[in-house]
C-alpha cells in the first residue's frame, strides 16, 4: 500500500512540475521574438496530434467501461475544452507583462474561486476552514506579487490577463471534474485538447495568414506540448488514484514553486524572502483545504489541466 503512495506521489509530482515549466517556456520563445499565437497553436496542436497518436497505439482495457452517450458527449467535452485553450493564451498574455513568479499566483487564485463556484453551484456556503483558507491564499498573494513593495509597479494590463487566466482556470477545472466521466481518461483528454485548439485557431486565424513562423512548432512548440498536454494528463491520472484526490492536490500545489524556481533559474527573475514567504503561505493554504479528503472516488481530471 505504502509502496503504491509513493509511486502515485512520484507521479502526480512530476505531471504538476510539467505544468511548473510552460510559462517559463513561454517566456523563453517570447525573447526569441515568436507570438503568443504561434505558441498557444504549435503547443495545442501538437498536443492534440500527440494525444491522437496515444489513443491509436493504447491496448485496449482489460475492463470493460461504460458506453458512451455518442456525439453529443463528445461535443459538450469540446466545448468545455474552449476554456483550456481561453487559460492558455490569457496566462501566456500574462506574462508578456508581468514576470511568471507572479503570474503563477494569479493563476492559483483558482483555488478560492473554485470555493466560491462550489458554493454557489451547491447552494451552501463554504466551511469555516475553506474560508480561512481564503484569506490565507489572499494574504500570500499580497506577498508573493510584492504589491507591498514601494519600488514595485505591476503593469495593470498583465494582473488583469493573469486573474482572467485564474477565471478561465477555473471554469475548466468545474467542467473537467463533472464532465462526461465516463470516458476513458485518454479520450477525454483528446477532445478537451481538441476543443482548446478550436477556440485558439478561431482567435488568431488571422495570424495563420500573415508572418506565422512555423520554426516555433519544432523550436519550442515540442517542448510545450510534451509538457502541457501529453504528459500530465498520463502522469497525474495514473497518480492520483493512488494517493488519493486529498493528498494528490497537496502534491499537485508543487507546480507553484517549480514555476518560480525555474522562472529564477532559467529567467535570472528576481525573488524576493517576503515573495518566497508568499508562496509558502499559499502552499499551506492548499493543504490545509485538502486535509482530511481522502481516497480516489473522485475523478483525477478535477486537479489537471485537462
Amino acid at each position: 500500500m505504502k509502496k503504491n503512495i509513493v509511486k502515485g506521489s512520484i507521479f502526480v509530482a512530476l505531471g504538476a512540475s510539467s505544468y511548473g515549466l510552460l510559462a517559463t517556456f513561454v517566456k523563453m520563445a517570447y525573447r526569441e521574438g515568436f507570438t503568443t499565437a504561434e505558441v498557444t497553436l504549435s503547443q495545442f496542436g501538437l498536443g492534440f496530434a500527440g494525444l491522437c497518436i496515444l489513443v491509436l497505439i493504447r491496448k485496449p482495457e482489460s475492463e470493460p467501461r461504460p458506453k458512451t452517450t455518442g456525439i453529443k458527449s463528445i461535443v459538450k467535452l469540446i466545448a468545455a475544452g474552449t476554456s483550456l485553450g481561453l487559460t492558455s493564451i490569457f496566462y501566456y498574455m500574462a506574462v508578456q507583462y508581468i514576470p511568471v513568479s507572479v503570474g503563477i499566483v494569479l493563476l492559483m487564485q483558482t483555488v478560492w474561486m473554485g470555493v466560491i463556484l462550489e458554493s454557489i453551484s451547491r447552494r451552501k456556503a463554504p466551511g469555516p476552514g475553506k474560508i480561512v483558507s481564503v484569506f490565507i491564499i489572499l494574504a500570500g498573494t499580497i506577498l508573493a506579487t510584492n504589491l507591498l513593495g514601494q519600488s514595485t509597479s505591476l503593469p495593470w494590463a498583465g494582473l488583469g490577463w493573469g486573474m482572467m487566466a485564474a477565471l478561465s482556470y477555473t471554469a475548466s477545472m468545474h467542467a473537467s471534474s463533472s464532465l462526461e466521466l465516463h470516458f476513458p481518461p485518454l479520450k477525454r483528454s483528446l477532445y478537451l485538447i481538441l476543443g482548446g485548439l478550436i477556440i485558439i485557431s478561431i482567435i488568431f486565424h488571422a495570424s495563420l495568414n500573415q508572418a506565422f513562423s512555423h520554426a516555433i512548432f519544432l523550436r519550442w512548440g515540442l517542448l510545450l506540448s510534451v509538457f502541457g498536454t501529453i504528459l500530465p494528463p498520463l502522469l497525474l491520472t495514473r497518480g492520483i488514484p493512488l494517493t488519493g484526490v486529498g493528498l494528490g492536490a497537496m502534491i499537485a500545489s508543487v507546480e507553484i514553486p517549480v514555476s518560480v524556481f525555474m522562472a529564477r533559474l532559467l529567467l535570472n527573475e528576481p525573488v524576493s524572502y517576503l515573495q518566497w514567504m508568499g508562496v509558502v503561505l499559499i502552499l499551506c493554504a492548499v493543504v490545509g483545504m485538502n486535509i482530511g479528503r481522502s481516497g480516489p472516488a473522485q475523478p483525477a481530471s478535477k486537479y489537471l489541466n485537462i
